[in-house]
């Protein structure tokens, strides 16, 4: 593994045959522990050797790709195939937030969350024809140093590395936010300590070997992740209609969902307030709200540093455009089972614990309960006592658990679904494991492209030009480790939940970074004052709005377009709406059924605090072109630098020194 120098050659030429061997070994992993199951074993214990031999894997990668050279550090030694680096791209991509957020957004919005989905997925479209082969053709290791080049000087490289930071430094706290998840439940230890050994494993993947190490465990972690993802919904469409096909079936499903919320409402399970109609459109988001958070989805797909940065690794321009086409085949083997897993997953709840007597509720949701994750009857379900007694405590209670009684946090419907199931627990520790390695790969490269930034851009092209190789590298892994300890510090706080967090993130990448690699790629006549103006006032705007409507909503907040937040029993109103909007822990009190997390902060023109970015993004795109008209157009040679990089061909047009 740590042969991409001499020998790299035979390292690429066997990727097949290597990573053929991982995955039948982790499949027979799996089996083995399905095996020690039957027999008995702890599932604790099963937990334990999921994450710890999952870790372990990807640690030896790391460690074997270890490198000191800095082109291998930064770019992976420009050498990794396109079908690979789609598939280490899906990875990076298919963060916490799409493997344990997303169909839990389904699961809860039903149709209206479509619109994430849409959204990513046609990111991909803009990074193939407006952004990624270009940089590829520039040649450089980060972004900054493309907007440095173009628009002549440090400062433009500041503000792009100042958007960076901001931007992957909060898509990274939401990364470490879902470890944190998956190991206390797992692990059985607390939320703020998993936090951190969660960290150990992505540091271990990343801090040695830089990109190279990144990309080669990222291409394991994607197989487990879609392995991990695909298994139990192919179990239960089996087990259901006998089609292990799920994206063929969950039709079928849905409209078992639908005749069962009928049947909730006639026998009092559900008030017609609580219910959201799960193919219902416009119930929870607004258009503009829908369409808006896919068009953000889409251009901040193509504005995160961290996604742009896989391109910088292919052998030609070629391949770059090759492995956007595969990266996008295999997102969307995740993406398009998104929805069918919401849609199982909401038809085994409604069917195992939507009626259920609250004395008979099964032990696997209290380990929930404990980490404040599943309420019933308004408090968290920590035990079968507490359960109980809350429900009691509620005046004409019929003693089963009602649709408005049970509320689930939308990051544990993916890991749950096969406890409520009933699914063997070899199976929970499996998606277990499937989530660990998206929230990992997805760290590892913003950790990195964090990290690259600060160590390439800031230290050695702005502090100290002449560092030698072997400083730059130790500044590089020093810093990695200070952002990847403030993130994990920053996540064990619980600031947001992680759908939210990574759309805050795409919407400061769209408003800081878009308009100016645009604008800087296809039109000559973008001058160094016009990209920095641009730059400065679109993500100004952005941030400014995003903390305004999080922090200080009575601040000119408008609520056109926000549903009224109403008790679903009593249709009285459920909370003030100036102190909802203030308190970031307003969902803590009110009904998942009563109010959607994504949707919890609306201000000007009804529009949700992710969609900052459709103001910054407009304005940074017309001081850009306003700004350049009216200086001095940049110089001939600068012209015919934008010329040659939208040549699909020829020599790369930075050549960096090793």
């Amino acid at each position: 593994m740590a042969t991409q120098t001499s020998g790299g050659g035979d390292f690429i030429n066997n990727l097949g045959k290597i990573y053929g061997f991982y995955a039948g070994g982790f499949l027979a992993f799996v089996v083995l522990l399905g095996i020690l199951e039957q027999f008995g074993v702890p599932n604790r214990v099963l937990g334990y050797l999921f994450v710890f031999f999952t870790l372990a894997v990807y640690a030896i990668i790391g460690v074997l790709s270890r490198t000191a050279q800095v082109s291998e550090y930064y770019v992976a030694g420009r050498r990794v195939p396109a079908f690979y680096n789609g598939m280490a791209t899906g990875a990076d991509w298919m963060s916490a937030a799409s493997f344990v957020g997303m169909a839990g957004t389904l699961f809860l919005l039903g149709y209206d969350g479509m619109a994430w989905v849409l959204g990513w997925t046609g990111g991909y479209v803009l990074v193939s024809v407006l952004v990624g082969p270009y940089l590829r053709k520039f040649g450089a290791y980060t972004v900054p140093d493309f907007m440095a080049y173009r628009f002549g000087g440090n400062f433009a490289r500041f503000i792009a590395v100042l958007v960076l930071f901001s931007a992957s430094f909060t898509y990274v706290t939401a990364q470490i936010y879902g470890t944190g998840i998956i190991a206390s439940r797992f692990l059985g230890m607390s939320f703020e300590l998993a936090v951190f050994v969660g960290l150990a494993g992505i540091l271990l993947c990343s801090m040695l070997g830089g990109m190279r190490a990144v990309t080669w465990t990222q291409i394991a972690q994607y197989i487990v992740l879609i392995v991990a993802y695909l298994t139990p919904i192919i179990i239960l469409s089996t087990k259901h209609y006998g089609i292990p096909i799920p994206q063929l079936t969950y039709g079928q499903a849905i409209a078992e969902i639908t005749a069962r919320e009928g049947q909730m409402v006639q026998a009092g399970l559900a008030t017609a307030a609580a219910l959201k109609p799960h193919i219902q459109p416009w119930f929870t988001y607004s258009p503009l709200n829908f369409f808006g958070i896919i068009f953000c989805m889409m251009v901040g797909t193509a504005s995160l540093p961290h996604i742009l940065m896989r391109y910088f690794t292919t052998p030609s321009v070629r391949e770059a455009r090759q492995s956007v086409a595969w990266s996008l085949f295999f997102i969307f083997l995740l993406y398009f089972s998104a929805p069918a897993y919401a849609a199982f997953s909401k038809l085994e709840v409604y069917s195992n614990i939507i009626g259920r007597d609250v004395t008979q509720l099964r032990p696997w949701l209290f380990t929930w309960g404990e980490l404040g994750l599943i309420k019933i009857c308004g408090q968290n379900a920590v035990n079968l006592d507490a359960a109980v007694a809350a429900c009691k405590a509620i005046a004409g209670h019929p003693g089963v658990v009602r649709l408005q009684d049970f509320v689930i946090n939308t990051d544990v419907i993916v890991l749950s679904t096969p406890e409520v199931a009933g699914l063997p627990y070899v199976i929970s520790g499996l998606v277990a494991a499937g989530g660990l390695a998206a929230a990992l790969s997805t760290a590892d490269g913003l950790l990195l492209a964090i990290a690259n930034a600060l160590s390439h851009d800031v230290y050695y092209k702005m502090l100290d030009p002449n560092a030698p190789t072997v400083r730059r590298l130790l500044i590089a892994r020093i810093l990695l480790l200070v952002v990847a300890i403030g993130a994990a510090t920053l996540a064990s706080t619980k600031p947001g939940d992680i759908l939210a967090m990574v759309g805050w993130a795409f919407s400061l990448a769209m408003a800081g970074n878009f308009p100016a690699l645009v604008m800087g790629i296809w039109w000559k006549r973008a001058t160094t004052t016009g990209a920095v103006a641009g730059m400065i006032a679109g993500f100004g705007l952005c941030i400014f709005y995003l903390v305004t409507t999080r922090y200080y909503p009575q601040a000119g907040v408008s609520y056109f377009g926000m549903k009224a937040l109403t008790n679903p029993v009593t249709g009285a109103p459920l909370v003030d709406i100036a102190k909802t909007m203030a308190d970031p822990k307003w969902l803590a009190d009110v009904p998942a059924s009563a109010a959607n997390p994504l949707q919890s902060k609306i201000g000007w023109f009804g529009m949700n605090n992710i969609l900052c970015g459709l103001l910054g993004m407009p304005l940074g795109f017309l001081v850009i072109y306003v700004v350049s008209l009216m200086g001095k157009a940049p110089s001939a040679e600068m012209q015919a630098f934008v010329d040659e990089i939208r040549k699909p061909r020829g020599r790369t047009v930075l050549q960096e020194k090793d």
